[in-house]
Order: C-alpha cells, then structure tokens, then sequence
C-alpha cells in the first residue's frame, strides 16, 4: 500500500510541478506535512544534496524519499511516479505538435504557464532561504531567529560570483568552498 501512495503522491507532485525541480519543492513541503515522511529539515537538505548531485533536483529527492520510506523498491516507485506524468505528457504533445505548431492558441498556453512556473520557483526560493536563514519558533511561535553568519556566507558568495574576478571560477567551487565552511563553523 505504501508503494502504490508513494507512486500516486509523486505522481501528483511530477504532473503539477510546472518549472522543474524547483518548482517541486512547495509540493514537497506539503508531501512532508502531510504524510510525515520527512520534516522541513530533512527537506533543506535534500534540496543541499540534490542541488550538489548530478541528475534532476525533483528525480533525486522522490528517490531518496522513496528510499527512506520503502526501501530500494520505494526509491524506483517514487521516481517512476515522478516522472511518468511527464513523460505521458510530451508523448501527447508530440503527437500533436505537428499539427498545433502555429495555434495562437497553444502559443497562449505556453505564454500563460510562465509566470505560473516562475511563481512556483520564487516561492520554492523563499521558501529553502526561510528554512536556511531563519528559524520561526523557537522559545514561542511567536519569535524568529536570524542565522547571521549563514546570511554573510550568502552574501559573501553572491559577491564573490557576481563583482570580483573569482566570478570566473565553475560554481562549484563556490559550493565546495560552502560547504567545507559550513562544516568546519558548524553553521
């Protein structure tokens, strides 16, 4: 039974998650609250892994929430459901591709999923800078707190890749770097 809601979840998340892996992280968050599979933290940092990974952002979290659920089994299940709306969906558009290729109206579709797909993204953005930046709770619900020094790394490293000649080095570099800074500052 787990299988078959892992599957259906994922497919869900694949079929609706317009944008790309970003774009899947608002649905996960809901996944999470939901099904109590994973919490907000576990869910930064599988966003932390599957940013830092080769292969799909939304692919590797459904495999690895897949995996910490059901197993290997689960893993295979979580992905399959993630991509199979996606891969019904470009076997029915290249299908009629051929014969809609100068449809205003199917141009207006693509027009209008824009923003859609891009208020998806700010929002996963926000979202994973909340989780990372800020911790909401705390002694009451009412209080927050500001992580500083993970807001100076940010703006250390936006600077960095942005303003300065080491904007020439692979992003990667800048991510190992992080990443090698966080785990020696405990951050």
């Amino acid at each position: 039974m787990i299988l078959l809601r892992l599957f259906f979840e994922f497919a869900k998340t694949g079929l609706f998650a317009v944008g790309g892996g970003l774009a899947t992280i608002p649905f996960l968050r809901d996944l999470g609250t939901r099904t109590q599979w994973f919490t907000d933290a576990d869910l930064t940092t599988m966003i932390a892994v599957s940013e830092s990974t080769p292969g799909a952002m939304g692919v590797n979290m459904a495999t690895y929430v897949g995996y910490t659920t059901a197993g290997i089994p689960g893993a295979v299940i979580a992905t399959l459901g993630l991509v199979t709306p996606s891969i019904i969906v470009i076997i029915i558009i290249a299908g009629f591709l051929q014969k809609f290729r100068q449809s205003k109206t199917v141009d207006a579709v693509f027009y209008g999923l824009r923003p859609a797909s891009t208020a998806l993204i700010a929002s996963a953005g926000l979202s994973v800078a909340t989780a990372v930046l800020v911790t909401i709770g705390g002694v009451s619900e009412h209080t927050f707190t500001v992580h500083w020094p993970l807001i100076l790394l940010t703006v250390a490293v936006f600077v960095c890749m942005r303003y300065t000649k080491l904007k020439k080095l692979h992003p990667i570099v800048f991510i190992g770097i992080s990443a090698l800074i966080g785990a020696v500052f405990q951050l």
